[in-house]
């Protein structure tokens, strides 16, 4: 059985499209969606797209399911303000049906892969979907999170980076992000079974740009820019997020 995991989709609906493409052709058996399917500039399209998936798949929240589904449920969403505004957007597009659906989604999920064995799929940690680690992380900082996980390889996404690190007894692994990667330009996922894969897929970035520069998402043209011509590199980000990740134990 091969899984394929994608996270961190962020409404990026033709690099979506292509990877499900390159799945399609690696003989992927099912899906695992990490979370933050949204918020991005075509979240009802994203949603749709993955709920017609021709074979099984399984869906964790992340920050930005946890969000938009605060902001619908009316509570005060903890985000800066630039951020607010694509929050209250990606809430606005999704019928009742689908915000019924993504409040289904759980925190985390766990899978017998052959060859590998036990996954735990999370969007950040096992703790929560907001903690932030990198592959430069100090590992005693990983390991209260992860020493009471019972699997051989813990999946995460969240801070859009592909890695392969060890914390204690533990791999994890980062898919990386599919829609908004802090890399060279396309879309990164991973694919598990019989071994572990970090996979990027190539696709028509002028034409995903024209795309999304046709929505009415309020911030397209940043998106089209920053998330898919050119995206911030892994060094800008690693650099930025070491003020902010894990805290010593």
């Amino acid at each position: 059985m091969r899984v394929a995991a994608l996270y961190d989709i962020h409404g990026n609906v033709p690099a979506l499209e292509a990877v499900l493409r390159d799945a399609q052709n690696d003989g992927v058996d099912e899906f695992v969606i990490g979370g933050d399917v949204l918020p991005g500039p075509m979240p009802r399209d994203a949603l749709a797209l993955l709920h017609s998936l021709d074979r099984p798949a399984h869906f964790i929240h992340g920050n930005g399911e946890s969000a938009v589904l605060a902001h619908l449920a009316g509570r005060e969403i903890d985000v800066p303000e630039r951020f607010r505004e694509i929050i209250v957007w990606n809430a606005q597009q999704l019928d009742a049906e689908q915000q019924q659906w993504l409040q289904s989604w759980p925190t985390t999920i766990q899978l017998e892969v052959p060859g590998i064995g036990a996954v735990l799929f999370c969007h950040a940690t096992p703790r929560n979907d907001t903690d932030i680690f990198t592959r430069e992380t100090p590992v005693d900082r990983l390991l209260p999170l992860f020493s009471r996980v019972n699997a051989q390889i813990v999946v995460c996404g969240h801070t859009h980076m592909q890695f392969d690190r060890r914390a204690g007894h533990l791999r994890v692994v980062n898919a990386g992000s599919i829609g908004m990667p802090f890399a060279s330009p396309g879309a990164y996922w991973l694919r598990l079974g019989p071994d572990v894969e970090l996979r990027h897929t190539a696709y028509d970035l002028h034409a995903a740009a024209t795309r999304i520069r046709a929505c009415d998402y309020p911030q397209a043209d940043e998106f089209a820019a920053t998330a898919i011509l050119q995206p911030r590199t892994e060094q800008d980000m690693l650099r930025l997020y070491s003020g902010v990740e894990l805290p010593p134990a």
